[in-house]
């Protein structure tokens, strides 16, 4: 597989100011050393160039050398029901929220996928199913009279049932033979971002988070709109604590832990102010825009119909089984590679990620599901939440953040 992870040691520089692990009552590091993919440059070493020539439409780019990724484990435990035979697809809520640096996936027609961090993740979906418009049939009856006979005739003009096809780019239901995935040359192209400055009250968090929000769109706009997958930016909601965030994908206060997340049934990324770590990161923006991407990236695997499909199969397999758990594990690692590759590419773009903010986000990602206090391992180990988020820094290609083609103890 593309980018497959692989275990070895690498150091994991602090940034000034990060406070020991394991404090205000987050999870440890865990003994191991971190996990990363193979052949990862130490830091300072320069990244290896694309392995292919760049795509047709325009060109992404590796970023500059990497040094060091988040605490948190992503966030999004979906649940959905599967299709029935008239093509409606009901979704089934779990409530829940899942751990922060998290996020998920909505067609055009359809809206689909589920997003709640390590805690546990709410989902709710609802597939329309396609809509017809059908002419009736309709008669027209002419009578001819005469003085020796009368002839009827009856004349019905039936108008087959035609059914009309959506316009325009469309969400394809499928994981790991996504359009997505269909050149190993995709990836994210370089835009300059211009962001708010960071500050830890309500007003400037929001406009940092829009800001972030303003970037990201203009990156993955295009990466969609090369492959013909709809597009459309996220709502975004920043209420002061979690207990405020009621949505449709269930509600927000009934869980502990760090857990912004993403309602797929409204496209909306909720990151409520008292769970993004305000005591641990402090004025540290890597952090924060780590965990916007990753929530962003369980709205493009909305938008380009990632989620529909994985809601199917986890339903298929059952939510909690061994099977569904490592479906679920997939969903978050994948948006977890996404994060990487936004904070990546934005780095080397001359805007307001500098390597810093890149530094500092590398170097916040090591939180996982190994000690999930439900018990349900559906984010993935804290070693492969650090190695999906550095693949995806450091290698900037959709393809290698294909987790649905990873083997099963790349993506424990």
């Amino acid at each position: 597989m593309p980018g497959q992870p692989s275990q070895g040691p690498v150091g994991r520089p602090q940034f000034p100011g990060q406070p020991p692990r394991g404090s205000q009552g987050a999870q440890g590091f865990p003994a191991h050393g971190p996990y990363r993919p193979a052949n990862f440059p130490q830091a300072g070493a320069p990244l290896p160039p694309p392995a292919a020539a760049t795509p047709p439409v325009f060109t992404p780019a590796y970023p500059g050398p990497a040094p060091f990724g988040p605490r948190f484990a992503p966030g999004y435990r979906p649940y959905v029901a599967k299709k029935s035979n008239t093509g409606v697809i009901v979704a089934v809520a779990i409530i829940g929220i899942v751990a922060v640096v998290g996020g998920l996936v909505a067609g055009v027609a359809l809206i689909g996928g589920t997003t709640r961090h390590v805690a546990d993740a709410g989902y709710s979906s609802t597939y329309p199913s396609d809509t017809y418009e059908t002419t009736s049939a309709e008669q027209t009856t002419e009578t001819t009279s005469s003085t020796e006979e009368t002839t009827t005739s009856e004349t019905t003009e039936r108008e087959t049932r035609t059914s009309e096809t959506p316009s325009g780019p469309r969400s394809v239901a499928a994981t790991g033979n996504n359009p997505l995935f269909a050149s190993a040359d995709y990836g994210l192209q370089n835009v300059p971002c211009s962001l708010s400055r960071w500050a830890t009250d309500q007003s400037s968090v929001t406009r940092f988070f829009q800001s972030g929000i303003a970037c990201l769109d203009a990156m993955w706009s295009r990466m969609l709109g090369v492959v013909n997958l709809p597009f459309r930016t996220p709502n975004l909601s920043v209420p002061r604590s979690l207990s405020e965030s009621s949505t449709p994908c269930g509600g927000g206060g009934t869980t502990t832990g760090v857990t912004p997340f993403y309602c797929p049934t409204n496209d909306t990324i909720y990151l409520p102010m008292d769970r993004i770590e305000l005591d641990v990161w402090g004025n540290h923006p890597g952090p924060y825009l780590s965990i916007l991407a990753h929530e962003y990236g369980h709205h493009v695997q909305n938008l380009a119909g990632i989620s529909e499909a994985y809601g199917n199969q986890r339903y298929d397999a059952g939510a909690d089984s061994a099977v569904g758990l490592e479906l679920s594990r997939r969903m978050e690692l994948e948006a977890q590679c996404f994060s990487g590759m936004f904070l990546g590419s934005a780095s080397v773009s001359g805007g307001s990620v500098d390597r810093n903010i890149y530094n500092e986000a590398w170097n916040a990602q090591d939180r996982g599901d190994d000690y999930a206090r439900n018990g349900k391992r559906d984010h993935g180990s804290a070693k492969h939440n650090i190695s999906w988020w550095q693949h995806g820094a450091s290698k900037n290609r959709n393809q290698q953040c294909n987790t649905w083609l990873a083997a099963s103890g790349d993506v424990s």
